[in-house]
């Protein structure tokens, strides 16, 4: 039996430490249930205000979620390092990790020739403008334009954006479910996640329209390959997203763009509606996720912005990242590498769907490297497909008031595991929880 964390203090400030410790040292593990505040207060002799304020402090700084009738537990991904991941048991497949599979990323070969081989200086380094020019022009093909500009991936840049424009204890409409990524980054800086609905065709109007005015100072939307569900906004979808945007003028809007060059369905951007606006692409799906570099473009005033907060802080990109992806985006055997590296994740994905259907589940995944399974029961679907051989992701960390559901990465899934796995999940669906 393992030991019980005893969280310790003798004021708020204590206890938020050793909490901190417990989820540090892996001792309180993600999902881990903290005492009731009244509990714990009386263990502790404290008043339980000081508790409250504990586990308030604690929730603001991204450490904890509050779930409810199921009590305050440690978040899945808690933004303080911890000493990674519980290791899959051997002979188990992981399909949890919604990564690029590393067969299928083009060969940095020739882009690493083209790399100059003096460093910049602290004086000449920052956006490369043969970079810009050519994001510039990759984003214009789309019908974007703005100020272009570079930053650390994806993430990075709504971080930056975000915490540019808000303050903590604002409110950020994302989709639900959403990249849990983004509720992660949410919760570091203090701000409260808006659900906002999604079907097949992206982010719904309706529920848009809800978040922003319940006091939504900005929204988070995926253009393509949504994550988890692989929703793609449809030109209809994007003109009435467009529209709902044009009547808050005062809304930052951030796109997230992170297939792109892997897509077979066209880009119908939606940020650009809005007065203060930031579209990203990050290279990390198409050409690594090691490349920690994404390409975008926004309205002048938002890119000042994030500009100025990347020279107070890392400072600038790295240059020999920036000249990296340029090289690989004139090597000429890249292109072919990513139409192979498309239809392969198609025909994977493609092959669960069918594979699922057969067996009467109901399962979405239009695009992208992950399927989303419905399930009723989240923790038997995951149990059951994992004593099966099959690790899967939970989907409590994506969701925020969305029905429970499964998410199956499908980048390296074998064929041959296919139907053995739409198996597997077809009875995890009629699988209970033991209880005991």
């Amino acid at each position: 039996m393992v030991e019980q964390y005893q969280i310790t203090g003798a004021g708020a400030a204590e206890i938020v430490a050793s909490v901190e410790t417990g989820v540090r040292t892996s001792r309180l593990a993600p999902g881990s249930a903290l005492p009731p505040v009244r509990a714990l207060a009386a263990e502790l002799g404290l008043a339980t205000a000081t508790v409250a304020a504990a586990y308030r402090t604690l929730r603001q700084r991204g450490i904890v979620d509050t779930a409810g009738r199921h009590g305050t537990r440690v978040r899945q991904r808690p933004a303080i390092e911890h000493r990674g991941r519980t290791a899959l048991p051997a002979g188990v497949l992981d399909l949890t990790t919604g990564e690029p599979d590393p067969a299928l990323l083009p060969d940095l070969a020739v882009a690493l020739r083209q790399v100059p081989t003096t460093p910049a200086s602290y004086r000449d380094a920052g956006a490369s403008p043969r970079l810009l020019a050519a994001a510039r022009q990759r984003l214009a093909a789309d019908g974007l334009s703005g100020t272009p500009t570079v930053t650390g991936g994806a993430l990075d840049g709504i971080y930056r954006a975000l915490s540019a424009h808000l303050r903590p204890g604002d409110r950020v409409a994302v989709e639900d479910p959403c990249w849990s990524n983004v509720r992660d980054l949410l919760a570091s800086l203090g701000m409260h996640a808006v659900p906002v609905a999604v079907d097949d065709e992206g982010p719904t109007p309706e529920a848009l329209e809800q978040a922003l005015r319940s006091g939504a100072s900005a929204c988070v939307l995926t253009s393509r390959a949504h994550n988890p569900t692989g929703a793609v906004i449809t030109a209809e979808r994007a003109r009435r997203l467009r529209a709902v945007l044009a009547r808050h003028p005062g809304v930052l809007a951030i796109e997230d763009d992170h297939w792109a060059e892997l897509s077979d369905d066209p880009l119908h951007p939606v940020a650009d509606a809005a007065a203060r606006w930031l579209f990203l692409r990050s290279v990390s799906k198409p050409y690594g996720p090691d490349l920690r570099l994404a390409i975008g473009c926004g309205d002048e005033a938002t890119v000042a912005r994030l500009h100025g907060q990347l020279r107070l802080s890392s400072g600038w990109v790295s240059t020999v990242l920036q000249h990296l992806v340029l090289g690989v985006w004139d090597d000429p055997l890249t292109t072919p590498a990513l139409h192979r590296a498309r239809d392969t994740y198609r025909d994977r994905r493609q092959a669960l769907l069918t594979a699922l259907a057969a067996h009467g589940v109901t399962a979405r995944g239009h695009t992208g490297l992950n399927v989303w399974i419905p399930v009723p029961d989240e923790t038997a679907a995951v149990t059951t497909l994992r004593d099966a051989g099959y690790a899967v992701a939970p989907g409590t960390p994506y969701r925020i008031a969305s029905a429970s559901g499964i998410r199956v990465s499908t980048s390296d899934l074998p064929l041959d595991h296919v139907e053995p796995l739409a198996t597997v999940i077809a009875e995890a669906m009629h699988t209970p929880y033991p209880l005991a």
